[in-house]
């Protein structure tokens, strides 16, 4: 079975935000594999896609206070800034974060480790509305 979904994020404040119920609820054939894998692709340069914990919010804030150090949005030496100083920064995250994902999928669901959680990285002050490529592949159960 292959199966393709686009995903709209509501637009979010700048940070990390869990959104692994969200993407499974958007994803009406995920109970009917019994193995496979969810590719999921953000349609965007300045926001990413990651797994990492799902239960203590403070894991967020600290990738997010992180970035924000590595990534300071005042580098005298960025050149592309017509689109304000949080652009050049955010577009630096998202490569080293990244913005594609690759999950199994296994008995309907998606086989995550215990305390892992699908996370955007809003990048952005003002990101606006997100959107994500979701690809569903594999056997039906």
């Amino acid at each position: 079975m292959w199966d393709q979904y686009q995903i709209r994020l509501s637009p979010r404040s700048r940070g990390f935000h869990l959104i692994t119920a969200e993407i499974i609820d958007a994803l009406p054939r995920l109970a009917e594999l019994k193995v496979g894998l969810l590719h999921l692709q953000l349609l965007h340069t300045s926001a990413s896609l990651t797994l990492n914990e799902n239960a203590d919010p403070d894991v967020r804030h600290d990738m997010d206070a992180f970035i924000r150090r590595l990534v300071p949005g005042d580098l005298p030496y960025f050149r592309h800034t017509l689109e304000g100083p949080d652009d050049m920064p955010a577009h630096v995250a998202a490569s080293l974060f990244g913005t594609q994902l690759t999950l199994a999928v296994r008995e309907g669901r998606l086989a995550l480790g215990t305390w892992q959680g699908i996370w955007l990285g809003e990048h952005r002050d003002h990101g606006g509305e997100r959107r994500l490529i979701a690809t569903l592949n594999g056997d039906v159960g």
